[in-house]
Order: structure tokens, then C-alpha cells, then sequence
């Protein structure tokens, strides 16, 4: 066989070598041990949490080496893409506070080994594929997809191992009349690697988050140029990684099946191997199992859903950082959260079993990060998410700045703030009874339920109240009107003998609380009253009138 023949038969238009490509995209100039790392999303219209779970440690593993992170487009899957997919994938990157030092953007590609778009690389791998045909160690092969579903067949009867292999790879010695034969007829073809491996033999691989992995070596003829001659990904990826001086692939653990492959083509082509990181799947309990995070089933596996929601995108990290290093929930106890980035990421301390999304934990530290926030940071988030999600709050929200923010504030100063607001949705949901009018109020408490006690209560609160009282003389006016209506001042009082009393004074305080703002729980109502004004009173009057005469 005239391999070089055969080589300029198929890539007739390929007239450089992969040295061109080799002194084009150089080595890096990089400090030592300083890490080269990517993520390498497809265009699929569907951006998801495993992600940013990845690229959360491929951004900490550049970054904190004095590396490089760069994002890379691989889109090579034709027909599942979804126009405008590869601006989500940006925006979304963006939104996230992951932040690239080179790659594909929504501008075009920034970087020094652009293209970052795998579609725009064709010249490049078929570079790479006409030298494996050059050495004899790739073939066209023209087989059916009706011929390949037969073969299954067959395999399938003899209990033979499925695949392109051995003495089911046809075309693998095909003489070069066939090949031409088939050419000038415009029968449709793959490029096909033609593999040394052996399915008896296993080879051992090091793994940067699980350590040393024993696999059965790749004996396929695998497919390296589809027939449009776009590649696979297996093709695609480790040219990419090599020009690109990968030094690390973080990467979900469905794909260390197909690792040998990989490794096949490395040493084929006698390049240096980067370290492979297989990411554990992303796990959540439903019942008392555990299960793979679905797209069908959880909305919390989009990363559209934490926008739509009002996360931070700190409490996204912090979060992600919480499962994917063990040290990390001691480590951040002794530093403030805002100051995660400090926080020294390692490999060493992932696990390798499947890691868990626990929602209640997250909206805990979600309320963490918030919690350290200034009152003008919680307005400045919960107004740009209302105006997108939630316009009619916003316009009250927004008409105030002032007033809002103090509203947000109450409570929130001091060593221990409050910590109510997880997301900005919820955040929206919790201020909003400090706007408009309330159409609807949760019940009073049990010992104020009827409706003339409930008017009394807040007849004699209206007639008392004096804007400039301080909060000491607005309480004692609060004692003295539990005292005339019957409640005891001290919940001791109380429990020691319930009978004499109607209730406690917190029933005429959740009175009070329930009239002004709609709802048994609030923060310090003094405050609130305060900051509200006359609103407040207005408020009052209209719960009283609601009760009817």
C-alpha cells in the first residue's frame, strides 16, 4: 500500500505538516508547574451545573499556579446545536464570575491559540489525520450505517465483543483499487484509526482526582473524521489539548470509558499527556437514596435556574467549593466568606465518590454570603433581579432607594445580622410587605383571635403612638396596654398561672405586627415603624376597618 499515495488522495487540499502547526501554536511561557486548563462546552442550549462545577476547578487550578484558563467551543455535534447556544454558554461563564484568559467570547476569540471553535479547526485536524494516513495508522472506511447495524447483529449472535475491530474492521486492509474504487463512485467515508491495542491487555492511567486506574487498552478502529470530515471528539480534543499545552482535563468521570482512546493517540503521536480529572457525578437524595442530578427531573441542574432565582453567584461558589474540597467548610470558619478566593484548592481533597446537592445547604450558606453584604450591595442585587423577573416590585422597590435600603438594614448591623435573605426572589418575597397595601394578613395569634380585641388592641396603639419616642418609651406604652387589656407582661407571668390572663404581651406585639405588615414574623417592629411613618399608622387603621364595625 502507497500510504503517502492513499493521503493525498483523501486531503488533496492539506499541503503543510504538523510541523507548521507544532512551531504556530508554540510552548507557553509559563512559570514552572503552573497549570494550562480549559472547559470545553458544546452548544447544546443547555448550560448546567456540572459546568461551572468544572470549571470552578479548572479557573482554581490556572489561577492560583500563574497559569492560563481558556474557554473552547467543541462543537463538532452539527446537529444538536441550538443557535445562539454559544452566547448562553458565555453569558452564563460571565454571570458566574468565571472569568477566562483566553477563548472563544461573544466578540470573536481572544488568544494567542485561536480558533477557540472547533468547527473552525477542520484544517488543522485533517493536518493531523493526513499524517496518520502518511504512517498507515488511519483508513478510510466506507462501510453503511445499515452494514455496521448488521455487523451488531452478527456480534450479537457469535457473543462477540461489539465493534470495529479485528476481523470485523473490512475496510481496515483494503487494497488501494478498492479505496479508489470507492472514491470515484462518491461513496460516502469515515477516517478510521487503525488501533495496535488488545482487548487482553490493560493499561494503568494516573488520575488526578482518583488516582491510579487500571483499564482494558483500546482495540477499536475508532472513527477520527466523521464523513463530513469534522472530527470526533476523541480525535478533536487531543489535538486541541496538545497545541494548546493542556496540562490539565477536568471532565465529567462518563467519560473514563473512552480514556484509553485518548491515551492511544498521545503516545501515538508521542506527545506529552496532560493529567486527566475525572469529576464525580453530581449527586442528590431523593427519599432515602441517592441519585444522578436529571435534567428532566431537578431545575436545579440549570444554571438558569439560579439566575431566575436571585442566587449570588458567591453563593453558587461558595457552595461548589463546599463539595468539591473537603477543608474548605473548616477553612472558611476561620476567613470571611467574601475572601473565598483565597481559599487554597487542591485535587488532593476531592472525593471521588459522588457529590451531594444538598438544597437546604445551600440556601444556608446562601444566606451566609448575603449576610455579609451592605444594605446598598442586598438593594443593588434584589433591584437588577427584580427588574428583569419581577417589574411590578421593582417600581415600588426602586422609587425609594432610601427607604429601602434602611428597611434592608434593620437588624443587619452588629456581630450577629440577620440572616433571612438567601436569594433575591426570596428577598422580594420577604420585603414586600413594606410596599403597597396588604390584601391579605395571616392570622392573629390565639390570645387576640376576635375581632374587637384585635381593634382594641390596636385602637389604643394608634391613640399612643409618637413618632419621636424612643424605643424604650414605645415598649412601656406596649406594656401598658397589655396590662389594661389583660395579657402579662412576662411570659413567666404567664406559665405560672395562664388562667389570669388573656395571653402575653408578644400576642398585642404580633397584633401590632400582623396590622402593619401582613404577617406574624418580621424584623423589630419599632423599626419598622419607625422607618415606615405614617404608612405604618395608615397600614393599621386599614386592618381595623377590615375587621368592620
Amino acid at each position: 500500500m502507497n500510504y503517502e499515495k492513499l493521503a493525498d488522495m483523501l486531503f488533496p487540499d492539506i499541503s503543510v505538516s504538523p510541523d507548521y502547526y507544532e512551531n504556530y501554536y508554540p510552548e507557553r511561557s509559563l512559570p514552572d508547574n503552573a497549570c494550562v486548563t480549559r472547559i470545553g462546552p458544546s452548544p447544546t442550549g443547555f448550560v448546567h451545573l456540572g459546568n461551572l462545577y468544572n470549571a470552578i476547578i479548572g479557573e482554581r487550578l490556572a489561577h492560583q499556579s500563574n497559569g492560563s484558563f481558556f474557554l473552547r467551543i467543541e462543537d463538532t455535534d452539527n446537529k444538536r446545536e441550538v443557535p445562539g447556544a454559544v452566547n448562553t454558554i458565555i453569558s452564563s461563564m460571565n454571570y458566574f464570575n468565571i472569568h477566562f484568559d483566553e477563548g472563544a467570547t461573544i466578540d470573536g476569540d481572544s488568544g494567542a491559540y485561536a480558533p477557540y471553535r472547533q468547527r473552525q479547526r477542520k484544517n488543522i485536524y485533517q493536518c493531523f489525520a493526513k499524517h496518520l494516513v502518511k504512517l498507515g495508522l488511519a483508513y478510510p472506511c466506507f462501510c453503511s450505517e445499515e452494514e455496521l447495524s448488521e455487523m451488531r447483529k452478527k456480534q450479537e449472535a457469535l457473543k462477540a465483543n461489539f465493534g470495529y475491530y479485528g476481523e470485523w474492521a473490512v475496510y481496515r486492509n483494503a487494497d488501494m483499487q478498492t479505496i479508489e474504487e470507492k472514491l470515484n463512485n462518491n461513496i460516502p467515508y469515515v477516517l478510521r484509526f487503525k488501533s495496535n491495542g488488545n482487548e487482553k491487555n490493560y493499561i494503568e492511567i494516573t488520575d488526578g482526582i482518583r488516582g491510579k486506574l487500571k483499564i482494558q487498552e483500546n482495540y477499536q478502529d475508532f472513527v477520527l473524521l466523521k464523513s463530513d470530515g469534522i472530527p470526533t471528539y476523541h480525535f478533536a480534543h487531543v489535538i486541541d489539548d496538545h497545541l494548546m499545552r493542556t496540562t490539565h482535563v477536568i471532565r465529567g468521570e462518563e467519560w473514563i470509558s473512552t480514556l484509553p482512546i485518548h491515551i492511544q493517540l498521545f503516545d501515538t503521536f508521542n506527545w506529552k499527556k496532560p493529567i486527566y480529572c475525572h469529576t464525580p457525578q453530581l449527586m442528590k437524595f431523593d427519599g432515602s437514596s441517592k441519585r444522578k442530578l436529571s435534567k428532566r427531573k431537578d431545575p436545579e441542574l440549570a444554571l438558569d435556574y439560579y439566575k431566575s432565582e436571585g442566587y449570588t453567584p458567591d453563593a453558587v461558589w461558595v457552595y461548589l467549593l463546599t463539595i468539591l474540597n473537603s477543608n474548605f467548610e473548616e477553612w472558611i470558619r476561620d476567613n470571611s466568606i467574601k475572601n473565598y478566593l483565597n481559599f487554597p484548592f487542591s485535587l488532593s481533597k476531592m472525593s471521588t465518590s459522588g457529590a451531594l446537592f444538598d438544597e437546604s445547604k445551600f440556601q444556608d450558606i446562601s444566606k451566609e454570603v448575603i449576610s455579609e453584604m451592605s444594605g446598598e450591595e442586598i438593594y443593588r442585587g434584589i433591584a437588577e433581579w427584580s427588574k428583569e423577573y419581577a417589574k411590578e416590585f421593582y417600581e415600588e422597590f426602586s422609587k425609594d432607594k432610601e427607604y429601602s435600603i434602611k428597611m434592608i438594614e434593620i437588624g443587619r448591623e452588629g456581630k450577629k445580622p440577620r440572616k433571612d435573605i438567601y436569594s433575591w426572589k426570596q428577598g422580594k418575597e420577604f420585603l414586600s410587605m413594606y410596599y403597597g397595601e396588604i390584601k391579605e394578613r395571616e392570622e392573629y395569634p390565639e390570645g387576640a383571635k376576635d375581632a374587637e380585641t384585635v381593634k382594641e388592641i390596636l385602637k389604643r396603639y394608634t391613640e399612643g403612638y409618637r413618632e419621636e419616642d424612643s424605643q424604650e418609651e414605645w415598649f412601656e406604652k406596649i406594656k401598658v396596654i397589655s396590662r389594661e387589656l389583660g395579657y402579662a407582661e412576662r411570659i413567666k407571668e404567664y406559665k405560672k398561672e395562664p388562667e389570669k390572663y388573656r395571653g402575653t404581651i408578644t400576642d398585642v406585639c404580633t397584633v401590632i405586627r400582623v396590622a402593619m405588615t401582613g404577617r406574624r414574623e418580621s424584623p423589630d417592629i419599632y423599626t419598622i415603624s419607625r422607618i415606615m411613618g405614617k404608612k405604618a399608622l395608615v397600614r393599621i387603621k386599614d386592618a381595623s376597618i377590615s375587621l368592620g364595625e
